[in-house]
Order: C-alpha cells, then sequence, then structure tokens
C-alpha cells in the first residue's frame, strides 16, 4: 500500500516539479557558487522531491542494512517498511534523468551509513548496478559518509563511489585524495554561535581558517551540526562554504537564491541639509503648506534609506513625528486610492476610489477648499499625473482606472502647476487652453503664466536606477519658486512615486536609491521652509508596502540586505514628519483622514 501511495505521489509531484525544478536551477546557477545541502533528507515530508525541486545540488540520506534490504533511516529501530533507499531516492532520481528535469545540474547523493560500513556498501553497490543511468551519469556523485572502511580501502571501491572526509589530516597518496569527494567537519567542534546575531570576532577568525584549511585539499568543504537560520546562511555563503547544511530546503533555497539581489550597495547619497528650527513649532501664521508623500515609505523603508546615506537623511532631523493608521473604508489593507483620497479630503473611502466617498459621492479635495480660502496648489509626482495619489488631490472618479476620466478632471481642477509623467494619457485633453506646458523643468521657476506643467515622460517616468537623475528635486525646488513667485498662499502635493513601485518588485535597490532620492526633495522643502519662515512642511506615506525588513547590513559600505513578507501592500502605521509653524499638532497616532483637518486647523480654516 505505501508503494503504490508513494508512486502515485511521485507521479503527481513530477507534473508540478519540473517547472519549480528547472526555474529555481536556472536562477541558482545565474547568481552564486554556493550550493545547498539537503540534509537528513529522508526526514521531509516528501523526500528527495522537495529538495531536487528547490534547486539543492546535495541530497542526504541515512541507511540502514538490515535482512538483504537498504532502509532510508538512522537506526533499526526506527526502520520503516518500503522506505527503502530505492524507493526514496533512487528510483525518483532514476525518473529524473529519464524525464531531463533540472537541466542536468550537478547533484550529489551523500549517503550516509548507519549500520556495518563493509557489509552495507557491499549490498548498496549491487542495489547500485540496477540503475546504470545514475552511476553512469556523470553528474551524478555518490559519496558515502557516516560508517566508512578504511581509508586505505577507498581505492577498492567502484570508480562512481567517493567518499566524505571528516578530518584535516593531510593525505599524502594522491589516489586515495582522488576518492574523497568531500571535507565535513562538526561546526560545533570550533564554536558554540547559535545562528543569531554575529559570531564573535575570535570565532569567525577560528571558523575562516578551518575553511581555509579545508579548501587546501581543494575539495569542496560542509560543516555539519551547523545552525540552521538566514543569519547562519548569509555567513556561511560569505565565508565560501561549498555546501550549506539545511533542514529547510525550499526555505534556504529562497532565501540564498534571492540574496543577490536583496543587497544592495548604495552609490547615491542625499546631502543632508541641518534646519534652522526659527520657525518649527512657533504659534505664528501659515501661509504655504508643502505635503510630501512617499508612496509606500514605511518605517523601514525610511531606515534603509537612513543607514544607506550614512545613517541620516535630511528627514531625520526633523523633531515632530506622529504615526498614522491607513486602513480604508472596506478593507484593512488600503490601496494608493483610497489612502490618497483621505489624505486629500480628509474621509475615508473604499479601495480604487479617487475623490469619491464610500457611496461614490463626490468630496471636496484640499486643492479645490484651499482655492475657495485664495491658495494656488500644485501637484508633483514620479508616477505619471494619472496615478492613484496624484489625482486623488485633483480628480474623482469611481475607478482609479478610469484615465481618461481622471485626465479630463485635471482641466476642471485648482492646480496651478503639474510635474509628473504620462504625456501620452493627456494626447485627447485640450492641455493648451488651460496650461502652458514646458519641456524644461527649469524653466518652470521664472515662468509668468497661471497655470504650468512638465511631463517628465510620455509614459511611465524612469526610476532613479534607470537614470531619472535628480528630477524630483529639480521639480520641487522649481515649483516651489514658480508658486512663491505669485505672492499667493500656496499647497504643493510632492510625491515620491517607485518607492511603492519597486516595493511591488520587492527590491531593496529600488526602496533605498527612491528613498534616497525622496530625501533630496524633502532638503528642497525644508529649506523653503527656512527661507520663508511661514511654511509647513508635512511628511508621510500613503502605506507601506511590501512588508520590507533589513535584517543585515554594513553603514561603512553602504550596504542593506532587504526581506519581505509580500508584494502588496500591508496595514501597518507610517510615519509623519512635520516641519516649520504648528507642526507639533501633527505628532501623535491618528488615522490617514485626520491629517487634512489637521492642516485646516493650522492654517485656521474652518468648514461648514
Amino acid at each position: 500500500m505505501f508503494i503504490q501511495t508513494m508512486m502515485k505521489l511521485e507521479t503527481f509531484l513530477v507534473c508540478i516539479f519540473i517547472a519549480v525544478s528547472q526555474l529555481v536551477t536556472a536562477q541558482k546557477e545565474n547568481t552564486a557558487q554556493f550550493q545547498i545541502h539537503s540534509h537528513n533528507d529522508y526526514h521531509q515530508n516528501v523526500p528527495f522531491w522537495t529538495a531536487y525541486a528547490n534547486g539543492l545540488h546535495s541530497i542526504e540520506v541515512d541507511i540502514f542494512f538490515k535482512n538483504d534490504v537498504i532502509y532510508a533511516t538512522h537506526g533499526e529501530g526506527e526502520i520503516i517498511e518500503a522506505r527503502t533507499l530505492e524507493n526514496l531516492y533512487l528510483q525518483p532520481l532514476k525518473k529524473t534523468i529519464s524525464l531531463q528535469m533540472g537541466n542536468s545540474r550537478k547533484l550529489q547523493l551523500l549517503i550516509d551509513v548507519k549500520s556495518e560500513a563493509y557489509s552495507t556498501l557491499k549490498k548498496l553497490i549491487y542495489v547500485l548496478k540496477k540503475y546504470p543511468e545514475i552511476i553512469n551519469d556523470k553528474n551524478i556523485s555518490i559519496v558515502i559518509s557516516g560508517n566508512r572502511p578504511k581509508i586505505n580501502d577507498y581505492v577498492n571501491y567502484p570508480d562512481y563511489i567517493h567518499f566524505d572526509y571528516q578530518s584535516l589530516a593531510e593525505i599524502s597518496d594522491a589516489k586515495i585524495l582522488n576518492k574523497i569527494a568531500l571535507i565535513s567537519l562538526n561546526f560545533k567542534n570550533f564554536t558554540v554561535w547559535n545562528g543569531k546575531g554575529r559570531l564573535t570576532a575570535k570565532d569567525l577568525k577560528k571558523v575562516s581558517s578551518i575553511i581555509k584549511q579545508a579548501h587546501s585539499f581543494k575539495k569542496p568543504f560542509r560543516f555539519w551540526g551547523a545552525p540552521d537560520s538566514k543569519t547562519a546562511w548569509k555567513v556561511f555563503k560569505e565565508l565560501g562554504i561549498d555546501f550549506i547544511n539545511t533542514d529547510m530546503p525550499h526555505k534556504a533555497s529562497t532565501y540564498l537564491n534571492t540574496l543577490d539581489d536583496r543587497i544592495y550597495y548604495s552609490n547615491t547619497s542625499s546631502k543632508v541639509y541641518t534646519p534652522t528650527f526659527e520657525s518649527d513649532k512657533k504659534n505664528i501664521p501659515i501661509r504655504n503648506v508643502i505635503l510630501l508623500i512617499g508612496d509606500g515609505n514605511g518605517l523601514t523603508q525610511i531606515t534603509s534609506s537612513v543607514l544607506a546615506n550614512g545613517g541620516e537623511l535630511t528627514l531625520t532631523q526633523l523633531k515632530s513625528i506622529g504615526l498614522i493608521k491607513t486602513q480604508s473604508a472596506d478593507d484593512f489593507t488600503t490601496d494608493s486610492a483610497a489612502a490618497g483620497t483621505a489624505l486629500a479630503t480628509g474621509s475615508k473611502t473604499n479601495n480604487r476610489a479617487i475623490g469619491l466617498d464610500a457611496f461614490d459621492k463626490p468630496l471636496t479635495n484640499i486643492t479645490e477648499l484651499l482655492f475657495e480660502h485664495g491658495f494656488l496648489s500644485g501637484c508633483i509626482t514620479t508616477d505619471r499625473l494619472t496615478g492613484a495619489t496624484p489625482s486623488s488631490f485633483y480628480a474623482h472618479q469611481k475607478d482609479r482606472s478610469n484615465i481618461s476620466g481622471i485626465a479630463s478632471d485635471i482641466l476642471k481642477s485648482k492646480l496651478s502647476i503639474f510635474i509628473g509623467g504620462g504625456s501620452k494619457d493627456f494626447e485627447n485633453s485640450n492641455f493648451l487652453e488651460n496650461f502652458v506646458v514646458l519641456d524644461d523643468i527649469n524653466l518652470i521657476a521664472q515662468n509668468k503664466s497661471d497655470k504650468v506643467g512638465h511631463f517628465i515622460s510620455e509614459t511611465d517616468p524612469l526610476s532613479v536606477l534607470k537614470g531619472r537623475g535628480d528630477k524630483l528635486a529639480q521639480a520641487a525646488k522649481n515649483g516651489l519658486q514658480f508658486l512663491h513667485n505669485k505672492n499667493t498662499p500656496f499647497f504643493l502635493m510632492i510625491e515620491g512615486a517607485q518607492i511603492d513601485s519597486y516595493g511591488h518588485l520587492n527590491s531593496t535597490a529600488g526602496i533605498i536609491s527612491e528613498g534616497i532620492d525622496f530625501d533630496k526633495a524633502i532638503t528642497e522643502a525644508v529649506k523653503f521652509a527656512d527661507k520663508t519662515g511661514n511654511t509647513l512642511v508635512i511628511v508621510t506615506a500613503d502605506h507601506e508596502t511590501s512588508g520590507f525588513s533589513i535584517p543585515q547590513g554594513n553603514l561603512e559600505n553602504h550596504m542593506i540586505e532587504g526581506d519581505f513578507t509580500t508584494h502588496d501592500h500591508t496595514g501597518t502605521m507610517v510615519p509623519v514628519f512635520a516641519y516649520g509653524p504648528h507642526s507639533q499638532e501633527f505628532q501623535g497616532v491618528y488615522e490617514n483622514s485626520d491629517l487634512f483637518g489637521k492642516i485646516l486647523k493650522v492654517l485656521q480654516i474652518k468648514t461648514h
């Protein structure tokens, strides 16, 4: 019954795992030199297939010889009928060869002998001869560990049999050395490190020395009895261990094979500006409000940019700090449309809605309200101008995907300036009737027109990594000067949009480069606030994206390792920073929809 069940399971798993196996193998071969060893693989819920499908290059099975059968087990008392080496490993391996699965990658089958060595190996060789496709495959190596013959007897075994050497004693006989396929040592003999935190300097030196000695044999090396954690895997990869031991094949493979993509060495920086604080928290009238929104920019995203930028940003100089809850009217986790609408109108709404309440009724946004009180307004973004966050400050549509409707709304908006991407979204709009669209962002500051705009791209704007440069900071500087020249109070929303985009892609490099770029725009805003003395700067996010975390990094070389829990938004609170008159009003913990009311309060504007 067990054999029939296993055969059915194998047939099912082969169909599922073949695509996964080839994908993981391709990723593995393109990224790193390390290999992953599935320790005591026969304990897995699905032995062999779990390790093989996750692209592992070494699989370990304990064997015990009894009653003329080689069982996959640690000891005689743990034998389960039909769980034999053939059923669990040799037959599946034969099937992978016949189906040409795994792109013919190299595979080490480490057979850990738990019964008497000589009799077990005699039977093992007899069994292996039934599988010529395995023993004749140059990509497959059979390595004997555990109870082994005397070392001088290694040369008496077939060419396809090699051995695991568990010593650093020199081997003078070249023929014996040739039979050694692997060097394995007990990690606990050198350190008590449990895989948390870091190795002490003393232990790191000791472990590094052991690895160097092992590699002097010009053989691959493995620690057994080693910590099995993300931190440990990363250390072992950095130390150059050839086979990284794990009891968690999927987790180890996923972590290690994405590590290079999740590590970023920042080569860009934001020059930190130290505010004067002359107007900060002062009880004086506010003339201008600058709201900067880092899309998807949660606390960890900010932290990663801070640490990659040498330990501080202009943002981290600000002293009035709060936290915002981001839930939408109809969902625990908001999208940018509902979050942007809450910030722009002071009302919670449903996901995907732009400028409408939960019952599809139009809401008055802050640019419309302030227009009635003599304010000019502007909108700057590194997204398309029709993106969910920027459009929340001028449009009213049931769904964020109604691009033509959003584009037409800007013609009816109260905006005096826009800068963003996606000019193609407005091909059917009569822009020239409302806005003077300039080709050069640097011509905006001194332009005398009532309404100006600039498109930084026809479709989606480039990211910093792909060559956008300092356009967001330039847009902020020019946009602020344009509005300031009007001698009229103003509200300006500036969005660093692609922190969110790279969160969705789980890209550490993108999150950090966009976060540092966003800080350059923050710098322009804070400088402007110091220059005028009557400008309030607010910096926040619409939501957090990706469940980003930064388990490790290096301040000296600006390296950050990122990790992720999702490709989507999360429900976590996001920070809010404020600077300028009445900035203390933005401290505390509150709903995203409360920000609108706080702005009106400090402007001393009452609504009916």
